[in-house]
């Protein structure tokens, strides 16, 4: 019998045509659903700030191993033994790896089968675009063991809207993915045997564009969510100018005048 593999956060790097890469970030505790425990938050956290200071980085998976969940939560057996102060520890390590994923200079796209629920479901919220097996389930249960859901779950009304986050979080009700995509929990939905195709579409999108151009964006979108309307557009007009600091908009606009 080959020895159990101990949890862990898995980072693989991959060459793109660009000559770029692309980070795969699997979440591997099979025996628990994927739950996150401390050591495995704190690993997430490692790897997502190895991957910050990556400046040939395109764009990052995050995934979950095996095809019974993203991720299942946080880790209940975990939690269960918590009191005031090393409750604030857990969650507020929570907080540091959904924030590191954020971060992140490039697009993270969410690979989701299975179950989404609680932390998980914090986690994907926390990526920039999200594609779901038809069978994937949504939830955030915390109430149903005595916790609030808090720290990115404070993301979902931006996602589904003020009267569905409250649903979410008042009742520990579940969606489909059906469900979650109708609401914009998730972007796309597709057949399980479909998943690694989708998410191929968008990597494929994201290292056709102008490297320098996606972290300018990326750096838009968490102003987005992040100052007053007024404030974006303003701050957006230095990007603007700033894309000019490489030959990459002269270099790829004369690609496609020529292509014209």
């Amino acid at each position: 019998m080959s020895p159990a593999i101990p949890p862990q956060i898995r980072c693989e790097l991959e060459e793109l045509p660009s000559g770029g890469q692309l980070a795969r970030v699997t979440v591997d505790h099979q025996a628990r659903v994927n739950t996150l425990n401390s050591a495995l938050i704190l690993q997430l956290v490692a790897v997502c700030e190895r991957l910050q200071a990556n400046d040939t980085l395109r764009c990052v998976v995050l995934t979950g191993a095996g095809d019974r969940a993203f991720i299942g939560g946080a880790d209940i057996r975990e939690m269960a033994d918590l009191d005031p102060a090393s409750a604030r520890a857990f969650i507020s390590r929570l907080h540091q790896a959904c924030a590191s994923i954020r971060a992140l200079p490039v697009p993270v796209i969410a690979r989701i089968q299975g179950f989404c629920l609680g932390a998980g479901l914090e986690i994907a919220a926390s990526c920039d675009l999200r594609v779901a097996a038809d069978g994937a389930t949504f939830g955030m249960p915390e109430v149903n063991v005595g916790i609030p859901s808090v720290i990115e779950a404070a993301l979902l009304p931006r996602l589904v809207g003020a009267g569905m986050a409250r649903e979410l979080v008042y009742t520990g009700r579940s969606l489909t993915a059906t469900d979650a995509a109708r609401s914009g929990l998730v972007d796309r939905v597709v057949a399980s045997s479909d998943l690694d195709v989708a998410t191929l579409d968008w990597i494929r999108a994201i290292d056709r564009a102008g490297p320098h151009a996606i972290r300018l964006q990326k750096q838009l979108v968490r102003l987005w969510d992040s100052v007053p309307l007024d404030e974006a557009i303003e701050r957006s007009v230095q990007m603007f100018a700033d894309a000019y600091q490489t030959d990459e908009p002269r270099r790829l606009m004369r690609a496609f005048l020529e292509r014209k």
